[in-house]
């Protein structure tokens, strides 16, 4: 016999008995509710982080505990969910067999009595989320007036393996300083990603605003596109 476990819904509500005799309420169960939850994240967050965030949940939430299946229901449900639509992601979780004891996604069980708890993060952005730059918003940012501010140097690590040294001005903006890395490396401003600590650093922040402590390395990841095939002449 394989373990192959059937879909079976408790008609008369209230209690199955687990294996080990142990009683697990599957009759408190809502339908899901409407409101996405609304929550802050520790510092400024853009899609792509948002999204490399909930990519690593969803990669790594199976292997702790649960059922494979049932993970991949509850991700189809949280899409559908933050997408609005709402009849889709309760047809999901109906489908499987899933109890929302509160309404919510952020704890629901399997017909055996497993629990599973996804992060806000996976059902709505954060309230805080910053808009990544186009190349077209970019160009209303104001270069700096010549030589002011101080000269200083700036200890960079690219995403490439390679570090280097920039000499940069205190007044120069994020985008400015992209621009002086493409001057000295070639690489495309809208290829560059500047972190420090961790955090994103947008195109209009100023250097002085930054506060970098002497000799702190910022992280520069490099996302330099293909260039474009040379059309083939007939």
């Amino acid at each position: 016999m394989g373990g192959c476990v059937g879909t079976h819904h408790d008609s008369s509500g209230s209690l199955n008995e687990n294996s080990d005799g142990t009683g697990v309420a599957l009759g408190r169960n809502q339908p899901l509710k409407k409101d996405k939850p609304k929550w802050k994240s520790d510092y400024p967050m853009t899609d792509g982080q948002l999204r490399s965030k909930r990519d690593e949940f969803w990669d790594t939430a199976p292997a702790f505990e649960g059922r494979k299946e049932i993970w991949d229901a509850l991700k189809a449900a949280a899409h559908a969910f933050e997408s609005n639509d709402h009849e889709l992601a309760q047809a999901i979780i109906d489908g499987a067999s899933i109890t929302l004891p509160h309404g919510a996604l952020t704890e629901c069980y399997d017909e055996l009595g497993n629990r599973y708890q996804l992060p806000v993060y996976c059902l709505a952005p954060p309230i805080n989320m910053i808009e990544e730059k186009s190349d077209t918003e970019t160009l209303d940012i104001p270069e700096p007036p010549p030589n002011s501010g101080h000269e200083c140097q700036l200890r960079l690590r690219l995403s490439t393996g390679k570090d280097l040294r920039l000499m940069v001005r205190s007044t120069d903006t994020v985008y400015y300083m992209k621009r002086r890395l493409h001057t000295a490396e070639g690489v495309e401003p809208t290829s560059q990603r500047w972190f420090f600590s961790g955090r994103p650093l947008t195109d209009k922040m100023r250097l002085e605003e930054l506060k970098i402590p002497r000799d702190y390395v910022v992280q520069v990841i490099v996302s330099q596109p293909v260039p474009n095939p040379t059309p083939v002449e007939n």
